[in-house]
C-alpha cells in the first residue's frame, strides 16, 4: 500500500529522489531547458513538498507551488524500481486535494517532451495540453499542460 505524506526535501529520503530526478532531467535535456527547483526552493512557504512510502520505503515525490491563482506542479518523480506501483497517482491524488483546500482553481505543470509515462499519468488525472504559462516560455523539449479543479 502507498501512503502519501507531507516530507522535507532536505531529508536524506527526498534528497535521494530529488538527485535521481535531477539525474534524469540531465541525462535527456540541456541545463536551459531543464526547469527544476533547487532543494532550497522546494522549502519556501508557498510550496508543499510530500513524499510517497511503500512500507518504509521513499518511492516517489511531488510538491505543489501556490502560485495564487494556480497551483503548480514541481518536482513530481517516482523511483524507476516502484513505476506502475501506485506512487504516481497516489501523489497525484495529494496534490490535488492540497490545491483544493487552499482554492486553487487551476493546477499547471511543466513537463518534458520525452517524459512519455508522465504525460501519460497527468492525462489520467484530468490534464490536457496548453501553452506556456507564467515565467515559461514556448520550448523544443517543454509540454505544459493543466487542469481545472
Amino acid at each position: 500500500m502507498i501512503s502519501v505524506a507531507p516530507g522535507d526535501p532536505r531529508s536524506p529520503e527526498g534528497r535521494a529522489l530529488l538527485a535521481a530526478s535531477h539525474a534524469l532531467q540531465q541525462s535527456l535535456y540541456p541545463p536551459e531547458h531543464i526547469f527544476a527547483l533547487s532543494i532550497d526552493d522546494l522549502c519556501a512557504a508557498e510550496i508543499a513538498f510530500f513524499i510517497a512510502r511503500r512500507g518504509d520505503t521513499a518511492t516517489g515525490c511531488a510538491a505543489l507551488a501556490n502560485k495564487r491563482d494556480y497551483g503548480e506542479v514541481k518536482s513530481m518523480f517516482v523511483d524507476p524500481a516502484a513505476r506502475g506501483s501506485g506512487a504516481g497517482a497516489a501523489l497525484m491524488h495529494q496534490l490535488e486535494v492540497h490545491a483544493r483546500r487552499l482554492g486553487l482553481p487551476i493546477m499547471r505543470l511543466e513537463t518534458g517532451d520525452d517524459l512519455h509515462a508522465a504525460q501519460r499519468l497527468y492525462q489520467r488525472y484530468g490534464f490536457s495540453v496548453c501553452g506556456p504559462y507564467g515565467d515559461y516560455s514556448e520550448g523544443p523539449h517543454s509540454v505544459f499542460m493543466e487542469k481545472r479543479l
